[in-house]
């Protein structure tokens, strides 16, 4: 999720308001009593407003703070709420998005079983591609996502987001970020307001030049491509590696910047321990994506060019 520290820019009167989170708890809500299976309104109910909030909030901490033991505690929570979004008709977006939280939580569970880090065993005709320099948690992530069969959008869409990113000046094969963020998915949300393939925060999609209302262009698969090549282009400008420039994309460019300057640090590998766990895992997982998919090692891509 792309994160920023700007200031949201004053709305015109005139300009529609997006719906509420309230509005969208309604709508959830009526569309799991309307057509949610039995089976499913048996063992699950839907939560009142107070209780989502309580848990997204719960959720949303988790995420945020940096021990990732607290993290995988909400595994049996996370698992619940994504099998009801699953059984709402037009909430597949949301489930998503809560999909891909519950990759970071199922990760921290794991590494509370890995004292030691090694090499995933290799598949027939895959190649490891290995990095040079140090990213903690890379094995991990590599043993998780070189057996995930690709996403049903990818044949229609890695070709135009990669297009789009070669056209910024970033390497195209960072054109695989989509898929940890969004599934491949152009519709995907996320309950904070996070939209699209690349999962822009409206005031981060605003400050790249992209309408979020009538039309949110965020769901532009172009656009939003363009959008978030330029946004990783001025990160790599500022941090002067792949890795944190992830990590500023997740986190935000000031928390990140704040952490190295505490720690006297230059890499991902310096802060990785003080970062939020979200963040501590997503970093990895798009480094191994990224090898997985395009067959490159982060310390391997190239600088951005001119676009």
């Amino acid at each position: 999720m792309a994160v920023t520290a700007w200031s949201e820019p004053a709305k015109s009167p005139t300009t529609p308001e997006e719906p509420s989170s309230d509005e969208l708890y309604q709508a959830g809500k009526e569309l799991f009593d309307e057509f949610a299976p039995p089976e499913v309104k048996e063992q699950y109910e839907f939560p009142s407003k107070q209780s989502w909030d309580e848990f997204a909030q719960r959720l949303q901490r988790g995420l945020d703070q940096n021990d990732l033991a607290v993290l995988a505690q909400y595994e049996p929570e996370a698992r619940a709420a994504l099998t009801a979004l699953r059984a709402i008709p037009d909430y597949a977006d949301y489930a998503d998005w809560l999909q891909g939280r519950l990759d970071y939580i199922e990760a921290a569970k794991q590494v509370a079983k890995l004292p030691v880090s090694k090499p995933p065993p290799s598949r027939p005709g895959v190649k490891l591609v290995r990095p040079t320099v140090n990213i903690p948690y890379y094995d991990l992530w590599l043993s998780r996502v070189q057996g995930r069969p690709l996403p049903s959008r990818a044949n229609q869409l890695i070709p135009l987001l990669r297009e789009a990113f070669a056209a910024e000046g970033v390497p195209p094969e960072l054109a695989w970020l989509a898929e940890v963020e969004s599934t491949l998915d152009p519709a995907a949300r996320s309950p904070v307001g996070a939209k699209g393939l690349f999962q822009l925060m409206p005031v981060t999609a605003r400050s790249l030049g992209l309408s979020t209302f009538l039309p949110d262009e965020r769901t532009d698969a172009d656009k939003a491509a363009r959008a978030a090549a330029r946004y990783l282009r001025t990160l790599y400008g500022k941090f002067g590696e792949w890795p944190l420039a992830f990590a500023a994309y997740n986190a935000g460019e000031g928390r990140v910047r704040r952490l190295l300057e505490a720690r006297g640090g230059k890499t991902f590998a310096d802060v990785a321990a003080v970062l939020p766990a979200e963040t501590r895992m997503y970093v990895p997982k798009v480094c191994a994506t990224v090898a997985v998919r395009a067959g490159v090692s982060p310390d391997r891509l190239p600088a951005p060019g001119r676009s």
